[in-house]
């Protein structure tokens, strides 16, 4: 007999109306603006009206580093939401929606699974209620400005070498990478070297992640850098007053999406910067909304927990004022035996062994949120073909760290498979074990924070980088953006920056290529290795599967 696939079980989905969903966390009918009978976004003036002094508990899902036998980190944060409220808890999940490059490229959608999914799964994978187009729409008319103020005479003495704002869109597309604009002579502007990134990769993304509230958000668009002049003085967002018409597009983007789980309940579905060139977390105004109406919010933050639970911890908990209680690092036994080196297609037998070799990696991911002073537990996100000594050997190895493992089968049980997890957690989070505090201090130097993360959370010996970066760093101390955090641009495949270095390696050098201030969003990103801030499709990219069908239904889309 087959199991039904995602899409089927998001399909037989008993979906209650949104406003029903709402009611749950105490969310009046007229709180909601509806999209649709199964989706809503959550009124300003509602979200302003909530009183601070009551906050839940903040339980953030994180995994081992992503490997090609996958490892489940969305599926288990909601089974585990919908596991609390199993046990009685009102629990809440926040996640960030999908990005349409991957969702074309290289892996469908991005909404759980198997009996643990966000529904409605088709449209949060494709548009949404349209954040992305309006943060897309608001980047490049910031571009636009800027040309066009060159154009008209340049006031502002922008030096047309030094504009450093790109263009986005949200496809993966590697041939605007590198583009020269403005060709065709004097009425089409002045031709500069420019390039495209991913919408994910905008800093207006990370600023909507990050705002708390409208004004919030106008500020930070303005205190962007957008290009210097010839004495290399900055050119600010709001030198050119676009500030105001990016936050009238970005008003309802702004609004954190409600939506539910497969089980009826409530999800917060609001930002997607990417973790590997990106924060890679949900947005600031989802998690304090959702911890401000419910007992335990569930959030996860992307890749592996040396890029998202990093992020997670040095650069959104530093900006919201916010903790986590305790923290869920997802694991699978298939991922351990491809860390352990077994080939995908090997990945059926038994190997004890290869599990063994494989955990590895997952016990350095235990260390590292250790270092950040909060409770860990491993959830075994299981597969049917996983042997009871498989499983075994990644429980036996996670307790020599100083932590459970607990098997979970919420893919294919929903929040019955889920429930030993969602006791423990809650065993964690309220046992005031949380001494959360960050990697570094603000004050420290823009260079020794990314030596201390390459360092702590990497193992690497060094970092690389040459006169010109280290110079660049030096100068954004003195222009007064020394205490920001950094923000991480590396593969998400290894510790190292070499993608295909599985397992824990140590001894390995970081080397950092270029660096950017997101003066707005309040980081420094250091982008290291090969990363790309602009991704290419695959040679079979999953938007050749993906068609209606006869009944009008989408497939391919998992």
């Amino acid at each position: 007999m087959s199991h039904p696939t995602d899409i089927e079980i998001a399909r037989a989905a008993n979906k209650k109306p949104i406003q029903e969903v709402g009611a749950r966390l105490g969310i009046p009918a007229e709180a909601l603006l509806p999209y649709g009978h199964d989706k809503a976004k959550l009124g300003q003036d509602f979200i302003a009206g909530l009183e601070d002094g009551k906050r839940g508990k903040l339980i953030l899902v994180t995994a081992i580093n992503p490997t090609p036998a996958g490892e489940g980190k969305t599926t288990t944060t909601v089974g585990l939401g919908d596991g609390l409220n199993r046990i009685g808890k009102k629990a809440a999940i926040c996640i960030r929606e999908a990005s349409l490059g991957p969702n074309f490229g290289m892996k469908g959608g991005a909404a759980g699974g198997g009996h643990a999914q966000i529904v409605p799964m088709e449209d949060m994978n494709l548009h949404f209620t349209g954040d992305f187009h309006a943060i897309t729409s608001a980047h490049n008319l910031l571009s636009a400005m800027i040309d066009n103020h060159i154009y008209w005479g340049n006031e502002l003495e922008i030096d047309d070498r030094r504009v450093v704002w790109r263009r986005v869109m949200d496809m993966n597309d590697r041939a605007l990478r590198d583009v020269v604009t403005s060709l065709g002579g004097v009425s089409n502007g002045s031709p500069r070297q420019t390039g495209f990134d991913i919408t994910v990769a905008s800093e207006v993304m990370a600023i909507l992640c990050l705002a708390k509230d409208l004004e919030d958000l106008q500020k930070r668009l303005g205190d962007m850098i957008v290009a210097y002049r010839r004495d290399r003085s900055p050119v600010h967002c709001r030198d050119l007053k676009a500030d105001g018409a990016m936050t009238v597009l970005l008003k309802d983007a702004m609004q954190p999406n409600l939506v539910q789980t497969l089980e009826n309940n409530p999800a917060f579905v609001h930002g997607g910067p990417f973790a590997n060139i990106a924060h890679g977390c949900n947005s600031v105004i989802a998690t304090t909304t959702a911890l401000k109406l419910a007992e335990y919010v569930v959030t996860e933050a992307g890749f592996g927990a040396d890029l998202g639970a990093e992020k997670f911890m040095n650069i959104k908990c530093r900006k919201a004022g916010i903790a986590p209680d305790a923290v869920v690092i997802v694991a699978t036994v298939r991922a351990m035996k491809m860390n352990g080196g077994v080939a995908k297609a090997d990945l059926g037998p038994e190997n004890v062994d290869a599990v063994k070799r494989g955990c590895a990696n997952l016990g350095r991911h235990v260390e590292n949120v250790k270092g950040f002073g909060v409770p860990v537990v491993v959830a075994i996100n299981h597969f049917v073909s996983d042997t009871d000594a498989e499983v075994q050997a990644v429980k036996d190895y996670v307790k020599t760290q100083g932590a459970e493992a607990i098997l979970c089968k919420h893919w294919a049980d929903g929040s019955a498979g889920v429930e030993d997890l969602a006791r423990k957690v809650v065993q964690l989070a309220e046992s005031g074990a949380a001494n959360f505090a960050p990697l570094y201090p603000d004050e420290m130097g823009l260079f020794q924070k990314i030596e201390t993360i390459a360092k702590r959370i990497y193992r690497a010996d060094e970092v690389l980088a040459d006169k010109k970066i280290r110079d660049q760093l030096r100068a954004w101390e003195e222009a007064g953006y020394g205490n920001l955090p950094v923000c991480m641009a590396k593969t998400q495949y290894s510790f190292s920056t070499d993608p295909n270095l599985r397992g824990a390696p140590t001894g390995h050098s970081v080397p950092v290529r270029e660096v950017r201030l997101s003066a707005g969003a309040g980081f420094v990103v250091a982008i290291c290795g090969e990363i790309m801030t602009m991704p290419g499709l695959p040679r079979v990219p999953s938007a050749e599967a993906i068609r209606l069908n006869d009944a009008g239904e989408i497939e391919g889309l998992f």
